[in-house]
């Protein structure tokens, strides 16, 4: 097996460059070329012997850009990018007033089996090595030419069924020597891994979780989410608040609205219960109007706007949200599928 150098942080690889009998200040040079996506001749102050050796021992994998979809409306990009192995997966690139967001994926595919979920249809593939993760904002800020700011953990894939993965790649983004993206600027989500919820509470690190609930209830959510069979509602939440007063950090909850599943005024009802019951801070919650899957029987929502005003007169804080790239279908999963069913 050839090093992932790119996996690598830069003490490791200053390790590395020493063991091929080279000068440790040769690892700062590459490092710097990397980040800017650059391998190869093309790093100009790094003499060919020392790539050589490298070449030998250790491999790039930075994902290619197999399609780009650009939005006309919003100046979303939504990206294929295909890997070393020839798996592909999507990042989305969104602009804010307060700065660039990219969306990336963390597997290949994804075993959570979310019944609104293209990125799920036909399981997990592999997981995304930390590198691959990296690469994807790499790769985005070169072909944008503008710096990316913010990092959610969304795309196709489960982060915290990723762990270790995961957890490298939030030190390495974050490094003070690597791109530098503060860790209160990134977002992990999770459909709830409890015991992976109580592992991330103890690894120091302030980002912003957020939690796939989309549903009140123990029924409700089992029959759209099957991680709700291993972890029920009560337990995720416990672990949520069990979170929250380890690190001060506090939760964010993403509520898909399906019609005729969880968009009652009823619904909004048990919803600001059971968050009341166990989160001591003010729950925020992210409501996020369904993308429809062809592969699916679940509808939209037209209750969003009645949902969120009941929610907030509940004491819930609850915003809406705002959909970017909607002439470009931007939710995650779809564009692989599109690629794979083109490739049959």
């Amino acid at each position: 097996m050839k090093h992932d150098i790119l996996s690598m942080s830069l003490f490791e690889l200053e390790t590395l460059i020493v063991s091929l009998g080279e000068p440790k200040f040769r690892a700062k040079q590459i490092y710097s070329w990397l980040l800017k996506g650059v391998w190869g001749e093309r790093m100009s102050n790094v003499p060919g012997k020392i790539i050589e050796k490298l070449n030998e021992v250790g491999e790039i994998r930075l994902p290619k850009i197999a399609r780009r979809l650009d939005s006309k409306l919003d100046g979303t990009k939504k990206y294929l990018f295909e890997l070393i192995d020839g798996e592909c997966i999507e990042s989305v690139f969104m602009k804010y007033e307060h700065g660039n967001t990219l969306c990336i994926s963390s597997q290949v595919g994804c075993r959570m089996g979310c019944k609104f979920c293209a990125s799920t249809l036909n399981g997990r593939v592999r997981d995304l090595t930390p590198s691959e993760m990296l690469g994807q904002i790499i790769v985005a800020q070169a072909d944008t030419g503008e710096r990316i700011s913010n990092v959610v953990m969304m795309g196709i894939g489960e982060p915290l069924d990723n762990y270790d993965n995961t957890i490298k790649f939030l030190r390495l983004v974050s490094s003070d020597e690597g791109l530098n993206i503060g860790l209160r600027h990134i977002s992990v989500s999770t459909c709830g891994i409890v015991d992976k919820i109580d592992a991330l509470a103890d690894e120091g690190l302030p980002i912003t979780l957020s939690i796939s609930l989309h549903a009140y209830d123990d029924e409700t959510r089992g029959s759209i989410m099957p991680i709700n069979k291993r972890y029920g509602v009560d337990e995720l939440l416990s672990a949520c608040e069990r979170y929250f007063n380890k690190t001060g950090r506090r939760i964010s909850f993403e509520y898909t609205l399906i019609a005729d599943k969880n968009d009652t005024i009823e619904g909004a009802i048990a919803l600001a219960r059971v968050l009341k019951k166990y989160i001591s801070s003010t729950p925020h919650v992210n409501l996020i109007p369904l993308n429809e899957v062809k592969e699916t029987s679940l509808s939209t929502s037209k209750n969003v706007n009645r949902f969120k005003e009941k929610l907030i007169s509940l004491g819930i804080n609850a915003t809406v949200r705002r959909r970017l790239g909607s002439d470009i279908n931007a939710s995650c999963g779809q564009l692989r599928r599109q690629s794979q069913k083109e490739n049959i």
